[in-house]
């Protein structure tokens, strides 16, 4: 089972409101994504933490209705 792309954002946007998001489908299967996360949120969190983040963000869905996702997260540039 796939997930739609505004299905996705809409995840990551309740959590992460002041965020810029790209997300891209890679193939056009709604099933492969890419997505980069710039947030405040992550300042002064490892790399990991920042992926564990969006993982919860995703509400378990990660690996079930969503088979993959390639994640980039950054801190803004002040």
């Amino acid at each position: 089972m796939a997930m739609s792309h505004d299905k996705i954002m809409t995840f990551l946007l309740e959590t992460f409101p002041d965020a810029q998001i790209e997300l891209k489908d890679l193939v056009g299967d709604s099933d492969h994504f890419s997505v980069t996360i710039t947030s405040k949120v992550f300042s002064g969190k490892t790399r990991i933490e920042q992926h564990k983040m969006v993982y919860e963000a995703l509400q378990g869905h990660m690996g079930t209705t969503l088979h993959a996702l390639s994640l980039k997260t950054q801190i803004p540039k002040e």
